[in-house]
């Protein structure tokens, strides 16, 4: 039987690529669970999440329970507060055990130093600004034209465009 041959022909998976970077600057910063900054509005809900940032782990001398600090703005803080046990007790469900045993919640205002906002809000997706041939649009339109799901068509529609547009630079 001939040895197997990949089908991905030299690509990679994305996620296989970026694993060891997210782990190694998670860790850096004392997340054991990386899913805990990737998927914090999972875990506290997005009510939490749209005020809050997990900022560091940080484990004492004695080895006894981590300190999670959280990053919020100071109108939020006291809500935080509040929550603490709550927030910890869906924290500790991500790593198995109590791992946490304090939550610190550190406070910024609402205009930083030098970049000037605090943004819990996840960022926009980046849009291309350099300007589409029209001539370009019909084409990969019309190649994408027999498709008949009408979001796979207008996302292959894009692609091409993209393509297209990148090739005549």
């Amino acid at each position: 039987m001939p040895p197997r041959r990949a089908s991905t022909k030299g690509f990679k998976r994305t996620s296989s690529l970026l694993t060891g970077r997210i782990r190694s600057a998670s860790e850096s910063r004392g997340f054991a669970q990386s899913r805990l900054l990737t998927q914090w509005a999972e875990i506290v809900g997005k009510d939490i999440a749209s005020i809050s940032r997990p900022v560091e782990v940080g484990y004492g001398r004695g080895g006894m329970g981590a300190t999670l600090t959280l990053l919020t703005t100071g109108s939020n803080a006291p809500m935080l507060e509040m929550q603490k046990e709550q927030l910890r007790q869906k924290v500790n469900s991500v790593y198995g055990y109590n791992a946490i045993a304090r939550i610190r919640v550190t406070q910024t205002a609402g205009t930083g130093f030098a970049e000037g906002q605090v943004a819990f809000d996840p960022a926009a997706p980046v849009q291309n600004k350099t300007p589409v041939d029209p001539a370009l649009r019909r084409k990969a339109t019309e190649v994408a034209s027999p498709v008949e799901d009408a979001g796979l068509r207008d996302a292959l529609a894009r692609l091409g465009e993209n393509i297209l547009n990148k090739t005549n630079r």
